[in-house]
């Protein structure tokens, strides 16, 4: 395919929702025009919603439904940039619309109903699955706690395993806090084992307790830095001899 794309011959057009540069050769990557496509605007979706509102043909026009500005507002905040969603409510919505003289009204009550409980669902393959878990690792760095608990709360509730963010957490504790503050790794182990022992509910408790520890400690990433220099010399060194007082003394 390769080369009947370079030359011209073929038009090559795709779609990905995964990240284009692991998932796409580079060969035909690089001879490629790539176009992200973002999540839309809570202004953008209201736009939207106006438009199938007052669409005669393919929306819901034939009924001239009256809903205000808050509703759609509220609508699109549930959409989260999808447009294709915004769209999806504001019809299941409509259906609890009310009569009222020669028109239909949609009310902002009965949302509460139509939008229920959002999960943050994501892809545990794709890119938001790393993203918050670099999110919650710098919060912390950065001894932000609210962070680290809101993309925690995010990372959970779309499915993500709890295990993953404490095992994060270990990391954090040698990488970020070390010996600055030496109760932060065995705070996190226990952290662990918490969870292990009292379940899901109870145990997500314990990780946030020992992320809060871990966001709000003294940092010091002098331990990591002095592994990393140990690694490194050994490999430029890898015949470094133990000296002889070090050396195990046999028996006499």
């Amino acid at each position: 395919m390769l080369p009947h794309v370079e030359s011209g011959l073929l038009t090559l057009i795709g779609a990905t929702t995964e990240n284009p540069s692991f998932e796409v050769n580079s060969a035909l990557l690089s001879r490629a025009r790539v176009y992200v496509l973002k999540s839309l605007t809570q202004e953008e979706l209201i736009t939207v919603m106006r438009q199938a509102l007052s669409d005669v043909e393919r929306g819901l026009g034939k009924r001239d439904i009256q809903v205000d500005d808050d509703v759609l507002t509220a609508l699109a905040h549930a959409s989260a940039g999808d447009a294709r969603r915004a769209l999806g409510l504001l019809e299941t919505a409509c259906d609890f619309a009310t009569q009222e003289a020669d028109r239909e009204v949609l009310h902002k009550e009965v949302l509460a109903d139509v939008i229920g409980h959002q999960a943050s669902a994501f892809d545990k393959q794709g890119d938001a699955y790393y993203d918050l878990l670099s999110a919650i690792h710098k919060s912390i760095r950065s001894s932000r706690p609210n962070a680290a608990l809101l993309y925690m709360a995010r990372f959970m509730q779309g499915g993500g395993d709890p295990l993953d963010v404490v095992r994060r957490l270990t990391a954090i504790a040698s990488e970020d806090v070390g010996n600055a503050d030496p109760r932060a790794l065995p705070l996190v182990i226990a952290a662990w084992d918490a969870y292990l022992r009292l379940g899901d509910y109870e145990g997500q408790r314990a990780i946030a307790h020992a992320a809060i520890h871990l966001a709000v400690a003294p940092k010091s990433n002098r331990i990591d830095r002095a592994w990393s220099e140990a690694k490194q010399y050994v490999r430029q060194q890898p015949q470094v001899e133990v000296p002889t007082y070090l050396r195990n003394a046999p028996l006499s």
